[in-house]
């Protein structure tokens, strides 16, 4: 379900890039379409009008596309968090583990040497 879904979201993305392109630009000098005169496939309002459907669809689609694969992708992940990856060698407090130092006397780091009476 989700290749069908972003095999479609990538043929959205193309076609709306496509559509953008064939727009007119405020300055008249960057669009593909719709250059001077009159001989073209639809009148200039008529295209720009076109374009402008075609282009508010194709980007609804688009959302809604993403918004899916985002929702099948989250569903199918198993939820990780970062605190679950960290590894904890003690699960004692600082606080028992100060009082079990203070209990216990430190023991020398040496060998013991046997004391005569």
């Amino acid at each position: 379900m989700g290749a069908v879904i972003l095999i479609i979201h990538l043929m959205v993305a193309v076609a709306l890039v496509a559509t953008v392109l064939l727009q007119r630009s405020e300055g008249g000098a960057l669009g593909i379409g719709g250059g001077g005169g009159g001989g073209g496939f639809l009148s200039g309002r008529g295209a720009a009008n076109m374009l402008t459907r075609t282009t508010a669809i194709l980007a609804a689609v688009f959302f809604m596309t993403s918004i899916s694969l985002t929702v099948i992708n989250n569903r199918s992940a198993a939820p990780t968090s970062i605190l679950d990856k960290a590894s904890v060698p003690d699960k004692t407090s600082p606080v028992d583990a100060l009082s079990k130092m203070v209990k216990e006397p430190a023991k020398p780091a040496g060998p013991t040497v046997p004391q005569s009476k």
